[in-house]
């Protein structure tokens, strides 16, 4: 029998803490049950653990007793590592232990899944460094700084490296436990836990999810007047070489420090201050494709659908269709 462990840190953690906690134990325990009705024995013996007998959740309201502690826990073969608080300033003081441990049953043949914001604690760890990882798209600019070896990918809604997994934000978690029921047992085990906890299978992405709001926390004050000109301004053609010129910066070098500011280059950056205007549109009133494709600066239907279907993943139409209400109707 393999070992699953869920793990139950102490420090910086967040009220989603406990439901990826608590899911992933319901959801394994479920995979198990169908899996012996099926005649086989069960896959996992699952079990909670961290570095102290309980965890304080919610400012004391409520407590998990981990099931053993990590010091006497010396082999496993999947360890998922829960929702942390967005503000996460690196590992610290009882969470170090739990990235040594991480390390260590790593190098022993584990594999490891990060849910949403745990991502943190898995990059803390080394483990992510040069490879990709998926996170809540409201967290990610906080993580870029902080891990900036680790190939972001915040489109996507599961990551799956070298026996590694992240996935996106929200309650998008159980996206990735679907996936790792099927990776362990078998698709139809996986159907089944989609059909009875009603989860969505084979969700590749979080891009029709994401609210665009511009890396502004970084400390370059010629790439944030860039940024408001852009917002203020993104309705009309905006020539970057212009731009550049308008700030007194050469192109090449305003592009380099645009891109380590933001994380974007100024053409995609305008490209999403356009999308996000769009989007907004499209949910709350009901202009036509193409009213919305002008406001937005664009003239050019068949550009403007394949920048909206990148940016979000769907087609404007699609979008539409998927947050008007009305529209839907």
């Amino acid at each position: 029998m393999k070992h699953l462990t869920i793990l139950v840190p102490d420090i910086q953690t967040a009220n989603s803490t406990i439901a990826c906690i608590v899911g992933a134990y319901q959801i394994f325990t479920a995979a198990n049950s169908y899996w012996e009705t099926k005649g086989n024995k069960a896959l996992f013996k699952i079990e909670t653990a961290g570095v102290n007998e309980a965890s304080a959740f919610i400012d004391g309201l409520l407590t998990i007793k981990p099931q053993v502690k990590i010091s006497a826990l010396y082999k496993t073969d999947l360890i998922l590592i829960p929702s942390l608080s967005t503000e996460f300033k690196m590992a610290i003081e009882g969470n170090i232990l739990l990235i040594d441990w991480l390390q260590n049953q790593y190098k022993n043949g584990a594999e490891i899944a990060s849910m949403c914001t745990g991502a943190f604690m898995l990059a803390s760890s080394g483990l992510l460094d040069k490879k990709s990882c998926s996170i809540h798209w409201s967290s990610a600019d906080h993580f870029r700084v902080l891990f900036p070896d680790v190939h972001l990918k915040t489109e996507k809604i599961i990551t799956d490296e070298y026996g590694i997994y992240t996935n996106g934000g929200g309650y998008s978690f159980l996206n990735l436990l679907i996936y790792l029921i099927e990776k362990y047992y078998d698709r139809e085990a996986a159907l089944y836990c989609s059909k009875f906890f009603q989860v969505e299978m084979d969700r590749q992405t979080q891009s029709p999810f994401v609210i665009f709001t511009g890396q502004k926390s970084h400390g370059d004050e010629v790439v944030k007047k860039a940024q408001q000109y852009i917002e203020d301004n993104f309705c009309e053609k905006i020539s970057i070489e212009n731009l550049s010129k308008r700030f007194s910066v050469g192109r090449r070098n305003f592009d380099r420090r645009f891109i380590k500011a933001t994380g974007n280059t100024p053409i995609q950056y305008v490209q999403r201050v356009k999308i996000e205007s769009a989007k907004k549109a499209f949910e709350t009133t009901g202009k036509t494709i193409h009213e919305v494709m002008y406001e937005v600066g664009y003239s050019d239907l068949k550009a403007f659908r394949e920048v909206f279907r990148k940016i979000t993943g769907l087609s404007p139409l699609d979008y539409k269709h998927k947050f008007n209400k009305e529209a839907g109707i």
